[in-house]
């Protein structure tokens, strides 16, 4: 498939509600991210970065971004193929770039590859100012359709 026939099947926030049902972590642990918008072919998801993402120094820890990179791929996926609960990460690689400080950390996510059953993508991590404070690339895999 082109990326020219990328067309979302889910809105964000179709996409936030079906998070909330089936993965109740997002609401407690794990509350400050979530999806801002859905394009095709892509998705943009944030991290609202507070004193508990930080690392000593006052640095967005790498943790939470890679969890931000994470859920960005699962939001391409979620958007792109549908509600389907059981897609998992099967790689993921990030790069640290610059310091991220807290704030509102957007994560510009893109499909590259959507095959039959694996969704390659990368996110491009922005801190507050616009630059990249981490860039990952991933790997999905899909469930067959029944």
């Amino acid at each position: 498939m082109s990326i020219e026939n990328f067309k979302p099947v889910m809105t964000a926030e179709e996409v936030n509600a079906f998070l909330k049902q089936v993965y109740p972590q997002l609401n407690d642990d794990f509350a400050d991210y979530r999806a801002l918008e859905v394009t095709p072919g892509g998705c943009t998801v944030r991290l609202d970065a507070t004193e508990r993402h930080l690392r000593p120094g006052g640095t967005v820890s790498g943790p939470s971004l890679f969890t931000l990179a994470d859920i960005g791929g699962y939001v391409c996926v979620l958007s792109h193929f549908g509600p389907e609960a059981l897609s998992v990460t099967t790689n993921l690689n990030i790069n640290f770039m610059r310091k991220a400080e807290a704030g509102p950390i957007d994560g510009h996510c893109r499909i590259l590859k959507f095959g039959k059953s694996l969704v390659v993508f990368d996110v491009d991590m922005r801190a507050p100012g616009g630059l990249t404070a981490a860039h990952a690339t991933g790997t999905y895999s899909i469930p067959p359709r029944k």
